[in-house]
């Protein structure tokens, strides 16, 4: 009979010694949208200066890089906790600059502007005159559902428009509250026949820039065997990493700790049978990322 190895483990310090690299999440990992969680800030710098590992953040956030470390230090995120960071973002900003002179219309709100800022495309507020779409989120996430754009969603999605999602997350923890992001107006667009680009986690081009980024810090080629994905997102975290051939630390009191028991102390069977209900795997699991 073979006894599998545990899936909870101690902290990061028990794997911290078989990788190079991490690419690790970062709202629901390092912050909640209100405060960042200090030992798991603590736990990437403890990683990087007791290995000598590299530590890329990858983030579904659909802002530039540069925002989203600026965001970070306002949180208590000390620039230590990591090397480099890749966006959701900066891909989709590189689609965007393929698009050329189109109209595009924006659905989000006005903080994510910043991604368009010196692009060739004009972006208007006007459903009638876009020639396609942009999505970083609801305009205003802290009243709106999806279902608030279903007619709209429906007229665009008649005229074939293309979406180009730049957040592929459907919800985020925001404090205790779960609010609504750009991938779930992306999936209702595409219940409603409509064409959607989505380039952050679970697909292929953001873990290609992240691990391209992570390949220019060591200065040569680094192997998937050698890095550690962390991340507490099911469908975009674990579902992007596994598709990917990475070693993936599970992340459980974040979007879906209540399926797991005590948020603290989660039941490693429940762990174990949500992960083979979605196909995935993990290589080991904590309720939150500590040392």
């Amino acid at each position: 009979m073979t006894v599998s190895a545990p899936l909870l483990v101690e902290g990061l310090r028990s794997l911290a010694p078989s990788y190079k690299g991490i690419l690790c999440d970062v709202w629901g990992v390092l912050h909640n949208g209100l405060a960042a969680f200090e030992p798991a800030h603590q736990a990437l710098t403890r990683y990087r200066e007791e290995t000598g590992g590299k530590v890329v953040l990858i983030t579904n956030a659909p802002r530039p890089a540069k925002q989203v470390g600026e965001m970070l230090a306002a949180l208590g995120v000390p620039e230590s906790t990591y090397d480099a960071i890749v966006t959701s973002g900066d891909v989709t900003r590189a689609i965007l600059e393929a698009q050329g002179t189109k109209t595009l219309l924006h659905i989000g709100p006005n903080r994510d502007q910043p991604l368009y800022h010196g692009l060739a495309a004009t972006f208007t507020q006007n459903d009638e005159e876009a020639e396609g779409i942009s999505c970083t989120g609801l305009t205003d996430d802290e009243t709106e559902t999806p279902d608030d754009y279903r007619d709209r969603l429906q007229k665009l999605a008649d005229r074939k428009l293309p979406m180009i999602c730049a957040n592929p997350d459907i919800v985020v923890e925001r404090g205790d509250r779960l609010i609504w992001c750009a991938g779930a107006l992306a999936r209702l667009y595409e219940d409603l026949g409509g064409k959607v680009a989505i380039l952050g986690k679970p697909h292929a081009p953001i873990y290609q820039a992240a691990m391209e980024r992570l390949e220019e810090l060591y200065g040569a080629a680094v192997d998937k065997e050698d890095v550690l994905a962390i991340g507490d997102g099911l469908p975009t975290d674990i579902r992007g990493a596994v598709s990917q051939d990475l070693d993936v630390l599970f992340i459980t009191a974040g979007i879906h700790a209540s399926d797991f028991g005590p948020s603290e102390d989660p039941d490693e069977h429940l762990i174990r049978r949500r992960l083979t209900e979605e196909g995935l795997r993990a290589r080991a699991a904590l309720p939150r990322l500590w040392w």
